[in-house]
């Protein structure tokens, strides 16, 4: 069953305050007025004397703004880092042939995303031996087909 989209009626208001923020600091508009901020306090200095509150102002307003924007960007990142991994799981499981244990993989331990690593690792570097790069494999098709051509070349029978 397919679901439908979400419509901004139906996202919290933080959903939507923060996607809003998301968008408009991230525009050219955002750096220009953060550029000119720093540009007129910095020509402000000679006046207040380049005091101490004249550089705490800058300080605290900067400080405030950073503290709020690593948390708005790490919402961003890890809504749009989903969105992927859920278009990536997706494609592995409408495409025959695909390895299906590659869902969720995101999921997994470091340790766990290491073997699997080793294991595609090796898996391109039999590939790239005993293969055409131009095919497209599925990650058993690929061992299957290495291992054949492995056997054929060295006729010991040995597979992978």
């Amino acid at each position: 069953m397919e679901t439908q989209p979400s419509t901004p009626a139906s996202k919290g208001f933080l959903e939507r305050f923060s996607s809003a923020v998301a968008r408009a600091t991230g525009s050219s508009a955002a750096f220009l007025l953060a550029l000119a901020t720093v540009i007129i306090w910095a020509l402000s200095g000679p006046i207040f004397g380049y005091s101490e509150d004249w550089q705490l102002v800058i300080n605290t307003g900067t400080t405030i703004i950073t503290f709020l924007m690593v948390f708005l960007i790490q919402k961003a990142q890890n809504k749009e880092s989903m969105s992927v991994q859920l278009k990536l799981n997706e494609l592995i499981a409408a495409t025959k042939g695909a390895s299906n244990r590659l869902v969720s993989v995101e999921n997994l331990t470091e340790e766990e995303l290491a073997v699997l690593q080793q294991h595609y690792q090796t898996m391109a570097e039999i590939t790239k031996k005993a293969s055409d790069l131009r095919q497209s494999h599925s990650v058993e098709e690929a061992i299957k087909d290495a291992s054949e051509k492995l056997e054929d070349e060295s006729g010991t029978g040995h597979t992978l």
